[in-house]
């Protein structure tokens, strides 16, 4: 029987997925991803779900902490939805990573 007792879903901008991994990947935890996409500016992003044992979620989001991070970028063209073009580039802040723990009921491997 395995103790894997929570699953982690951290969604992380496309630039810190391999970061992420090998960072998740020295503390000894299952992980799969699944490429993904959306928030306010579309981009792509990474899905992690992540498999944690009791005890262990701080352990993997300071690992996300340290391989993800917030970039500011500039947005110039129109919002969806906006009549007219933005006057001058306006700075977003994008990234670092979106964490949700879940409690795991029962985890088999067939």
């Amino acid at each position: 029987m395995n103790d894997i007792k929570h699953l982690m879903l951290a969604v992380v901008q496309e630039q810190d997925h391999e970061s992420a991994t090998q960072a998740l990947e020295k503390l000894d935890v299952p992980i799969t991803f699944f490429a993904s996409a959306g928030g306010f500016l579309g981009r792509r992003n990474a899905t992690l779900l992540i498999g944690l044992r009791e005890g262990r979620e701080e352990e993997a989001i300071k690992a996300l902490e340290e391989s993800c991070r917030q970039r500011i970028e500039y947005l110039t063209l129109p919002l969806e939805g906006s009549p007219l073009p933005m006057p001058a580039p306006v700075p977003v802040t994008v990234g670092g990573a979106t964490i949700f723990a879940l409690p795991v009921e029962r985890f088999e491997e067939i």
